[in-house]
């Protein structure tokens, strides 16, 4: 698993070599304020990315970053993860749930949203990512990639930027990947492993078919 030195904020999902469907976010920085960060577990529902101390709440930067229930998990890197959450609890199908979202208020960057939705009773996993285009238009695009089947060793990303650390762009699509991690906690070291030092911040390691309960790691 290869991602650029700087992928910004980071989601995995991979089955691992005895069959369980893992889930992956995790988080790096660049400046002082996105690396004061970690990710707590504030119920086994719920993950919240939160500041290390007191700091005055920053809606980019700390929020929750998944939730689940009985039929589904949902996690993210932002304020969408609650939006996306009470559109499945509504009844939406997930393709819905995950449309008429759009990129983070942050210019010149414009982060994208990225998300997951993972079905509890199937295992069928959506990916969503909501980015702005290249062009003159403001209006998000948004693409939602379906995954019904996923063989042992596949692994899916999204990662909201391809950077070298100095210049920022884009992250573009949902990459493929191949895994020989055997279990969910190897999959966590392969990941943690693969992230440049220098930014790598927090990870946690989901098992979405189970619900928001994590493992998490910091730097």
């Amino acid at each position: 698993m290869i991602f650029s030195p700087y992928p910004g904020r980071v989601l995995i999902l991979a089955r691992t070599g005895d069959g369980t469907l893992a889930g992956i976010y995790a988080l790096t920085g660049r400046s002082e304020s996105s690396r004061r960060r970690q990710i707590i577990q504030l119920s086994p529902a719920e993950l919240r990315v939160a500041p290390l101390d007191d700091h005055d709440h920053d809606s980019l930067r700390h929020y929750t970053a998944a939730l689940s229930d009985e039929q589904w998990t949902v996690f993210g890197n932002g304020e969408q993860v609650g939006t996306v959450f009470d559109r499945l609890f509504a009844g939406a199908p997930p393709a819905v749930a995950l449309d008429d979202l759009s990129y983070e208020p942050d210019p010149p960057l414009h982060t994208p949203r990225i998300t997951a939705v993972v079905s509890r009773s199937s295992g069928t996993v959506w990916l969503g990512a909501a980015r702005r285009p290249d062009g003159l238009r403001s209006t998000a695009d948004v693409t939602v990639t379906t995954v019904r089947e996923m063989a042992v060793s596949d692994a899916l990303t999204l990662t909201t930027y391809d950077s070298d650390g100095s210049s920022v762009a884009v992250a573009a699509t949902v990459d493929e990947f191949t895994t020989p991690a055997a279990t969910p906690d190897d999959l966590l070291d392969e990941v943690w492993s693969s992230l440049d030092p220098a930014y790598r911040v927090a990870a946690a390691l989901l098992s979405p078919m189970s619900g928001a309960g994590a493992t998490l790691r910091h730097a």
